[in-house]
């Protein structure tokens, strides 16, 4: 039987998660949301993940119950933190306020627009007080901004 190669420096892994709707980028609200698909910003996230030497599990679901389990399961596995766009659940979602909760890793929570500057149902986020930081507004960057902010926070 073979053996396993030990790697020669462990990689931190983060969890990226991508709320409901997401998967539709660059297709709904242009105006809001920008141009660009869901595939082009994990791709970013991808190449700035392999410059700061971190491991990226990636998962958008439109179902809230997968993106609980997705965060539960990130504190079994051996994750380090979390990166998340709730999307419309940042509002409404106690579910995802208590997976992240329960599972105290550290997370960041992203957003393409200000939702500041939206609708005032927007205004509230579930998600905050349970993140170590939000980083809304400037489009995909949100996700670049969050990423480099929770490795750098991970070391």
């Amino acid at each position: 039987m073979p053996k396993k190669r030990k790697s020669k420096a462990k990689h931190k892994q983060i969890l990226v998660l991508h709320g409901p709707n997401l998967n539709m980028l660059g297709k709904r609200e242009k105006n809001i949301y920008g141009k660009i698909s869901l595939e082009v910003i994990n791709n970013d996230l991808k190449k700035l993940a392999k410059e700061l030497n971190i491991e990226l599990c990636i998962y958008q679901s439109n179902i809230e119950g997968e993106l609980v389990n997705f965060i539960q399961e990130a504190s079994r596995n051996g994750t380090c933190g979390i990166l998340i766009n709730p999307a419309a659940y940042t509002h409404t979602s106690v579910a995802i306020r208590d997976a992240l909760l329960a599972v105290k890793l550290p997370t960041v929570e992203v957003h393409l627009s200000n939702i500041y500057k939206r609708e005032e149902f927007r205004h509230k986020s579930l998600i905050a007080p349970v993140a170590i930081g939000q980083i809304t507004g400037f489009g995909k960057d949100s996700y670049l901004l969050g990423l480099m902010a929770l490795t750098k926070t991970l070391k």
